[in-house]
């Protein structure tokens, strides 16, 4: 089981090593500087390679501004935006990668695209970002944690939270985390059925009980102390499978989770990555914000889960 980010780099160099070719990222828009410092601090350190779609003639220029030679990476050409995303999607569909990531492109242009039923990469299910933190808590051992969703889903009903628990067990279930605990937040966790999340919360558990939900144990509703700290559940008299090890903290709504997602960079300067699930494959748009460091491991995480996908369906 994979416990720290240290692990998760090892785990992910191991599977590009032992790979015919390592995992290929497919960057749409390949004339960005952040981007091409991802790929290639990626291919040094072992953990994938890139392909560059876009406008030769940019993209060349680009290198030439870093000092790399023209022929650094395998080029794609793609002479506008439209062009750009289609090729990208289309780079996936025919093998040539496994990752898109964004680059110069716009994020909603490329979303958008790659994500439009017709696209290709749509396989039914709810698309969602998954956000992974190293965390330790008041304990000497690290964990990887998740938080969902706080990048597409604004406001999920029940159905679509039951998904979202599906898409974050997947990724647990690639980490090494064969029955991953799964905490439903809401403000409290007493029964209160004015409230929908504390609803929800409740029959979501009661589902995982009778077995419809599988791979995982969930509770819920569980106020956030109670979901990562023991001390707080014992000192609530709360007993919980679930409280105290939550390994995955599912959000009311987008708000919140996006909110304590960045709580846990700016007020605590946790070490984070983020993976996209419900695709064929993961389309990665990093934020502005995000540290060359943070990019590396949200490449090295979606390597891990794309090789644990690809396994499961062989």
């Amino acid at each position: 089981m994979i416990h720290t980010f240290d692990e998760l780099f090892a785990a992910a160099k191991k599977i590009s090593k032992e790979r015919a070719r390592p995992m290929r990222v497919i960057v749409a828009g390949g004339n960005d500087t952040a981007a091409i410092a991802a790929l290639i601090e990626a291919r040094t350190i072992g953990i994938a390679d890139g392909v560059l779609v876009g406008d030769p003639a940019l993209i060349w220029a680009q290198l030439r501004e870093l000092g790399l030679p023209p022929d650094t990476f395998e080029i794609i050409e793609a002479m506008n935006e439209k062009a750009i995303c289609s090729n990208s999607i289309q780079a996936i569909l025919d093998g040539q990668g496994e990752i898109i990531l964004k680059g110069s492109i716009k994020t909603p242009d490329l979303l958008k695209a790659a994500f439009n039923p017709k696209s290709g990469l749509r396989i039914g299910k709810i698309i969602s970002d998954i956000f992974l933190f190293e965390f330790s808590g008041r304990s000497d051992k690290n964990k990887l944690l998740m938080i969902t969703d706080g990048g597409f889903n604004l406001a999920p009903d029940l159905n679509e939270k039951i998904q979202l628990i599906e898409n974050c067990v997947t990724v647990a279930h690639a980490l090494g985390n064969e029955n991953p605990k799964v905490a439903i937040l809401s403000s409290v966790e007493t029964i209160n059925p004015n409230l929908q999340s504390i609803t929800d919360a409740a029959v979501i558990t009661k589902m995982n009980q009778r077995g419809q939900i599988k791979g995982c144990v969930v509770d819920g509703p569980l106020a956030l102390d109670n979901a990562i700290s023991k001390e707080a559940a014992q000192i609530k008299k709360i007993d919980s499978p679930v409280a105290g090890e939550a390994d995955i903290l599912l959000c009311p709504n987008i708000e919140s989770a996006n909110m304590m997602a960045k709580a846990t960079t700016y007020f605590a300067n946790l070490k984070q990555a983020h993976a996209t699930m419900g695709a064929k494959a993961p389309v990665l748009v990093p934020s502005r914000n995000d540290s060359a460091e943070a990019k590396l491991r949200t490449l090295a995480l979606n390597v891990v889960v794309c090789a644990h996908s690809d396994a499961n369906e062989s």
